[in-house]
């Protein structure tokens, strides 16, 4: 009888489980559509339906946008009202999210599917009780009930954020090897000349996969010999070079005289190169490299750190490497197999020594595919099997601090930089709104604290092109949007900044902190509740605002926060600019 009753409450998922399955591998399929442009956001996708009626769904274009809950929401309209709403993963209670609970709940939703679980720790299961507690029925595909159709709608799950759920779980981003090669096993001829192996078809669909991605990585040898472009054809590209310490100084230069970013390293090496991408925040790292490099990638505990590599980092759109926790970091692999012999017994092929003897150590595939490309075959697939959907998050106290040297329990430093932080509310980036005032006193809504403050770069200046870029700032759909249109214009017209700009931005920042914070219960009461302990913005490449990667930035974004708790908690007045300077 107890049996009985289960199965009863349980009634829309034992009967309805195909359908379910259905419309949550729709909802991944709708999120795949932001893959490359929500980062460091996850990929959302939603679909409200009656039964296998669709009558709404949407996705979440960027970070800061209109959440997917809530387009599905507005174009469900009044048929959303008892319908069922699928999410392929559980959005966060806090950055702005509580946006998708909230629309649930007015739309009258009866019921919410969701795929899987959120991944990070600290939102884990959150939206799921808010849902709850809002009366609606909430059901987690697979965790009532097992089937092949239910476990193949996961995997789309898994899938679509797998470069989040790969970093929450190894801290490490996550990772696909890309090579072409012809049938008999080579990536170039035996001269070096590797242009054109595969197909224009095949070479459109790499033009994707650097959109999917953070960064693409190249080894110094392709960069030399190839010259290559590695954009993603739709600009919004910027480049880093990553070398020895010291090395080429007047190279090094030279470089950073045409606006590339050189990043120097004690000992060159894939897992330092992997550490740096990972404290910058990258989710996905596309490698487009030799076999020499290649061979490393695979296998990081063999001794690359004598080896001459030298790596270009091309950072993409200014916005797989399953594994767990092993020395053994293995990636997803797309191999472009070309109809082309070419032969030579020098000839590059498209991974270098592993170290293996036998066959039997051969690293396999699983997950395989395979796609005709034109005249060629795309053969891709996973070398681990996906990992566990409760990562293990790393403490604040497991985050390494900005003095080394000040032990955890003498001093406590909270962290903050993208999304997936506890505490990442406190970017400049995150999506909540602000009203504040304009030179005549008319208040206007901007979308985010950076949407703000890029825009105020070229207030107060008489130039229609200035009015412009302000206007592009102001409607950019997402923080990471506003930040590129700004700091592009800044660059490529320094005439349109207004002169006074160095001056006035800490004020700026401030002026949109303090609204942020003051509109914002939720975000207020987390600012308090972090009393007696360091802000640190962990960026590590932002020098001004943030921490550096090794404590060596002013970290004025933090000093900031540090500020304004003190104010809201009366302990400090603001008086003027010194008083940042002060911290």
């Amino acid at each position: 009888m107890a049996i009985a009753s289960t199965l009863a409450l349980k009634s829309p998922i034992l009967f309805n489980h195909s359908i379910d399955a259905q419309q949550i591998r729709r909802a991944a399929d709708l999120a795949d559509k932001s893959a490359g442009f929500t980062s460091p956001h996850p990929n959302f996708g939603c679909v409200i339906a009656r039964d296998s009626n669709v009558v709404g769904e949407g996705f979440l274009y960027a970070q800061g946008a209109k959440c997917a809950e809530l387009q599905a929401v507005e174009a469900s309209r009044e048929l959303g009202r008892g319908a069922t709403a699928y999410l392929n993963m559980e959005p966060g209670d806090c950055h702005g999210d509580q946006t998708a609970v909230s629309a649930l709940v007015r739309a009258g939703v009866s019921r919410v599917v969701v795929g899987i679980r959120h991944p990070l720790q600290h939102l884990r299961g959150k939206a799921i009780q808010a849902l709850r507690s809002e009366g609606l029925q909430v059901d987690v595909l697979g965790e009532n009930l097992k089937s092949k159709v239910i476990e193949d709608a996961l995997k789309s799950c898994y899938a679509v954020n797998a470069p989040l759920l790969f970093r929450a779980s190894s801290r490490v981003p996550f990772s696909v090897l890309k090579y072409a090669m012809t049938l008999d096993g080579k990536i170039a001829a035996s001269s070096g000349h590797a242009s054109w192996i595969s197909s224009k078809q095949s070479r459109s669909r790499v033009f994707e996969l650097r959109g999917r991605s953070d960064a693409v990585i190249v080894g110094g040898n392709t960069v030399r010999r190839d010259d290559p472009r590695l954009t993603t054809r739709h600009g919004g590209d910027t480049c880093s070079f990553a070398t020895q310490r010291g090395a080429k100084k007047c190279f090094q230069k030279f470089l950073a005289s045409k606006g590339v970013e050189v990043v120097e390293f004690d000992i060159l090496n894939p897992r330092d190169v992997m550490e740096y991408c990972y404290n910058r925040g990258y989710l996905s790292i596309l490698w487009e490299c030799g076999g020499t490099l290649a061979a490393p990638c695979y296998i990081i505990r063999c001794h690359t750190s004598g080896a001459n590599f030298s790596f270009m980092i091309i950072k993409t759109k200014a916005l797989f490497d399953w594994t767990k926790k092993e020395d053994f970091p293995r990636k997803m692999v797309f191999a472009f197999v070309a109809p082309k012999i070419i032969g030579g017994e020098r000839a590059p092929s498209p991974v270098g020594d592993l170290g293996m003897v036998e066959m039997s150590q051969a690293l396999s595939l699983i997950d395989v595919s395979y796609e005709q490309i034109g005249p060629d075959i795309l053969i891709s697939g996973f070398l681990q099997p996906i990992p566990d959907l409760t990562p293990v998050i790393p403490s604040v106290d497991e985050t390494s601090t900005i003095d080394p040297t000040v032990a955890p329990y003498d001093a406590s430093i909270i962290f903050f930089y993208k999304t997936w932080d506890e505490y990442g509310a406190f970017s400049n980036f995150s999506p909540h709104s602000l009203r504040m005032p304009d030179d005549n006193g008319d208040y206007i809504t901007w979308p985010s604290v950076e949407h703000y403050y890029q825009a105020h770069k070229f207030v107060g200046v008489n130039d229609p092109h200035a009015r412009d870029c302000i206007e592009q700032i102001k409607s950019a759909k997402s923080p990471e949007e506003s930040a590129r249109v700004g700091r592009s214009m800044q660059r490529k017209r320094p005439d349109l900044v207004r002169p006074d700009w160095e001056t006035v931005k800490i004020d700026v920042m401030y002026r949109a902190l303090k609204c942020k914070f003051s509109i914002h219960p939720q975000l207020n009461a987390m600012l308090l509740s972090t009393a007696g302990s360091v802000l640190v913005e962990a960026s590590p490449h932002d020098l001004f605002w943030g921490g550096g990667r090794d404590g060596e930035g002013l970290n004025y974004l933090g000093r900031l926060l540090m500020q304004l708790r003190s104010e809201f908690l009366g302990e400090s007045p603001k008086s003027s600019e010194n008083s940042y300077l002060s911290l």
